[in-house]
């Protein structure tokens, strides 16, 4: 069994495993239980395809700099703060990561590792800032 609230049009707005107060018990085959958990797994289907869409979006911003097509200044300052805040976010989060492999799949890592680069922040070796 299955506890419901409905709206005031009578659609199911909420799922709850053990009775609350107003609910409505139904079987969990029931065809509007079944209804509502296939909105709910849909919607987090999309909001999972859209954070894997960012993912690819980053690395592409990344491969761009990376050959030069982009410079990272070419981006509004909103857009720049928001890609490096991913980044460090991300990088950060890699380091205590396990790392099975290493380098040694896919030979030397990427120049920016993956990474935006600090612009700025270090002084670049060629007299050139390198993005």
């Amino acid at each position: 069994m299955r506890y419901v609230l409905r709206d005031d049009a009578g659609k199911i707005s909420s799922l709850h495993l053990e009775p609350v107060p107003g609910a409505e018990a139904l079987p969990v085959d029931h065809p509007e239980v079944r209804a509502f958990v296939a909105v709910v797994d849909e919607e987090r289907s999309f909001a999972g395809l859209d954070a894997n869409l960012v993912r690819v979006l980053e690395d592409l911003i990344d491969v761009l700099i990376e050959r030069n097509v982009l410079r990272i200044t070419d981006l509004p300052a909103e857009a720049q703060q928001k890609l490096f805040d991913r980044k460090h976010f991300r990088s950060r989060v890699q380091k205590k990561s396990l790392q099975l492999f290493g380098t040694e799949f896919g030979g030397s890592p990427s120049p920016s590792g993956g990474v935006l680069p600090d612009v700025g922040l270090l002084p670049p070796d060629d007299g050139m800032p390198k993005l």
